[in-house]
């Protein structure tokens, strides 16, 4: 077989997921609709925290910064999806392929850290009560999102300088809607047990480790709510957490099918990427939402008043 150098090859071709002229529409306008609530739903809340100041809390930091995050993992591969949906050549340049698994990674890697630290900061609010304003203190907060964003970065660069160095056969075919690691190792001719060993790796900081710290952090929470007395006082001090541990287990439920679970060549395969990359970031912002009392009472709050205003100006007008 001939080999040629990763240069040589200007771009790959993405099979996306249907061959289908009609199931491609249905697709684009599910995606479609899917993508846009995934920016409203994510674009509130951020508006909606940063503009009461009953929010202005550390768990509603962390908040807003799982919204961005979540805005930026959506939008690395949807876009790029929805175009190839409706294009008759469904391809992606070898440079954007890796600037798209530069920022898969370090945007997956990142709400992975964010996610664990979120759980320390509901083990510190429940466990830690009286305590809690000096350990969860503005400095202390803004360190820790900075080490999120770090680590994921850091975990992508390592990663995709590793891939740059890759040779590939004449084998160009991803059957993937977008650019993944593992979906690019199958079509290198050089030597990749480096990039797998180094990708392995990397699941340790944002996979095993985050992932044991928030088993830890609500094994501690749960003791600590089976021991008050009060029904009330232990309900909410539950509530507080169900909206992260949901958001939690279909994160983490999702990349574990995709990455963990051998699905190799199979539709499950895009079925679990779709999950973590495309429905999670989407969910995120219902299930906040949804759950948190204090979230559902500043949005009724923010679209009272946006809506007095615009009939004020109505009769203005009038």
């Amino acid at each position: 077989m001939a080999l040629r150098n990763h240069s040589t090859i200007n771009e790959f071709i993405l099979l996306g997921l249907s061959a289908d002229p009609k199931v491609q529409v249905l697709l684009f306008v599910v995606f479609l609709g899917i993508y846009l609530l995934t920016i409203m739903g994510n674009l509130m809340l951020l508006l909606v925290i940063r503009t009461d100041s009953h929010l202005h809390t550390p768990m509603y930091f962390f908040l807003s910064h799982l919204s961005f995050i979540d805005l930026c993992f959506s939008s690395v591969t949807v876009p790029k999806m929805l175009e190839n949906l409706l294009s008759q050549k469904k391809t992606i340049s070898v440079r954007g392929c890796l600037a798209q698994i530069f920022s898969i990674i370090t945007t997956g890697g990142t709400e992975a850290c964010l996610l664990s630290v979120m759980a320390y900061d509901r083990y510190a609010a429940i466990c830690y009560p009286l305590l809690y304003g000096q350990v969860m203190n503005k400095r202390w907060c803004v360190q820790l999102v900075w080490a999120s964003w770090g680590l994921g970065f850091l975990d992508a660069l390592i990663n995709v300088i590793l891939a740059t160095k890759m040779d590939f056969c004449d084998a160009y075919i991803i059957p993937h809607y977008s650019c993944e690691l593992p979906s690019i190792f199958s079509l290198s001719c050089s030597d990749v047990s480096t990039n797998f060993i180094v990708m392995l790796c990397s699941l340790i900081p944002h996979g095993i480790i985050t992932s044991l710290s928030i088993f830890f952090s609500y094994v501690f929470i749960i003791f600590t709510i089976l021991s008050i007395t009060s029904t009330s006082s232990r309900s909410n001090a539950f509530s507080t957490c169900s909206s992260h541990l949901t958001a939690v287990i279909f994160f983490y439920g999702s990349a574990f099918l995709r990455y963990l679970v051998p699905t190799s060549d199979s539709p499950l395969e895009l079925i679990y990427s779709v999950l973590y990359s495309v429905i999670t970031p989407m969910l995120n912002p219902l299930i906040y939402s949804l759950k948190n009392k204090e979230v559902k009472a500043v949005v009724r709050r923010t679209i009272r008043k946006y809506l007095q205003c615009f009939q004020w100006q109505n009769k203005e007008r009038g």
